[in-house]
């Protein structure tokens, strides 16, 4: 379990640079599958180690970033 956490892990960590370097917009369809698939691989793992704080934390950040997947996307806003 401990690999299988760590590929998810890792899958999240690269989607978070390549959004911090430029590389995916937050918004987009690929930003949010990764978060998607790394959070379910992370809750996965978390579940086999019986770590339940860390199945909740992954298994609603998975849903959320499906949510992302299904929400018609707008134009940004900004936040201030």
């Amino acid at each position: 379990m401990q690999i299988i956490g760590s590929i998810g892990v890792a899958i999240l960590l690269a989607a978070f640079f390549a959004n911090l370097v430029g590389w995916l917009a937050p918004n987009s369809k690929r930003y949010q599958g990764l978060n998607a698939v790394g959070a379910a691989v992370a809750a996965y793992a978390s579940y086999g180690i019986d770590f339940m704080p860390f199945v909740v934390l992954e298994g609603t950040w998975c849903a959320v970033a499906l949510v992302s997947l299904a929400w018609p996307r707008s134009a940004p806003t900004s936040l201030r």
